[in-house]
C-alpha cells in the first residue's frame, strides 16, 4: 500500500522539526546583554582559552585576563575590574568585556569623570535604569562603552570596551 501525500507531507514536517529542535537555543549558556554570540562563545570557555570563568551566580571566579597590547593604554579602567573576555574584530577593532564590582552608579560616575580626564571626549551616550553607554573618541582612537547591571551577582556591572585606532 502506497502512503498517501498527506502522510508524506506530515513526515517531512515532522523530520524539519526535529532537525529544527535539534538546533534550539535550549544548549546555549546565557550571554550578558549586548554580547555578540561570538563573545558570549568566548565567556563561557575555560579561561586557557581567552575568557575567566564565573560562579553559577555569575560573578567571575576566576583571575582577570590581562589587557590585551592593543588596548588604549590611557583608558581608565575601573580598579578590581576582571577581564571576562577579549576579542579581536575585523578592521582592527578590539572588544574587551569586564565585570566590575563597585555598582552602577559608582561605575557610571568613573566613566563620566575619568574618561574626559584622560583626553577622551563622550558623544551620543545615555543612560536608563540598568544601562548606559556612549561613544568616546580622542585623537588616537575612538570607541565605545556600555554599561550594564548584572541580575545574578551583588554590586556586578558588565562594562565593555569597543575601540579601534583613528586613521
Amino acid at each position: 500500500m502506497k502512503p498517501s501525500p498527506s502522510a508524506a507531507v506530515l513526515a517531512g514536517a515532522l523530520l524539519g522539526l526535529a532537525a529544527v529542535t535539534g538546533c534550539s537555543a535550549a544548549n546555549k549558556h546565557p550571554e550578558p546583554p549586548g554580547a555578540t554570540p561570538h563573545a558570549a562563545k568566548q565567556a563561557t570557555d575555560p579561561p586557557a582559552r581567552n575568557a575567566a570563568g564565573a560562579a553559577p551566580g555569575g560573578c567571575p571566579t576566576a583571575a582577570s585576563l590581562p589587557l590585551p597590547k592593543d588596548f588604549p593604554e590611557n583608558l581608565p579602567v575601573p580598579d578590581g575590574a576582571v577581564v571576562t573576555s577579549v576579542e579581536h574584530r575585523t578592521g582592527g577593532r578590539l572588544v574587551v568585556a569586564t565585570v566590575v564590582r563597585d555598582g552602577f552608579d559608582t561605575t557610571l560616575a568613573f566613566l563620566h569623570k575619568r574618561l574626559p580626564k584622560a583626553g577622551y571626549i563622550p558623544e551620543e551616550g545615555e543612560v536608563e535604569e540598568d544601562d548606559a553607554e556612549s561613544n568616546f573618541s580622542s585623537t588616537s582612537f575612538r570607541g565605545r562603552w556600555t554599561l550594564r547591571k548584572m541580575p545574578d551577582c551583588e554590586g556586578g556591572v558588565y562594562l565593555t570596551y569597543l575601540t579601534s585606532a583613528v586613521s
